[in-house]
């Protein structure tokens, strides 16, 4: 793993950026985090060492298909991969997700072990 790769959460949920933090960096990754949708684009644009986002779907404002469909657009933002990360469980959902440019999609309560396996495929 690249220790200068770093991973950006967003999420409109302190409580989650929190516990997604508190696991990673205890799994030796480095982590960034923003709790909405234009706050995380804004960090994308500055921080050219994001090796891979988790997006939370689900915010007031601009929500994590919007945020995607702008990454999708951006020359340079468009090659990050992003892992959904929901609440979303229903029928059809985890599609929706990887049809809106999603690489992986892990919903909430959160899978340890399926969320550093995806992971380890983007760092």
């Amino acid at each position: 793993m690249e220790t200068q790769k770093k991973i950006l959460i967003i999420d409109d949920d302190n409580r989650n950026i929190f516990a997604l933090k508190a696991v990673l960096k205890a799994k030796g990754y480095q982590c960034l985090s923003a709790i909405s949708g234009e706050d995380g684009l804004q960090l994308l644009e500055e921080q050219k060492d994001i090796a891979v986002v988790l997006m939370d779907m689900m915010m007031p404002g601009m929500d994590g298909y919007e945020a995607m469909a702008k990454m999708n657009i951006h020359p340079v933002l468009k090659e990050i991969p992003v892992i959904a990360v929901t609440a979303q469980a229903m029928l059809g959902d985890r599609e929706r997700c990887l049809d809106a440019g999603a690489v992986g999609y892990v919903s909430k309560p959160i899978n340890v072990d399926s969320l550093t396996d995806l992971l380890m495929k983007y760092i």
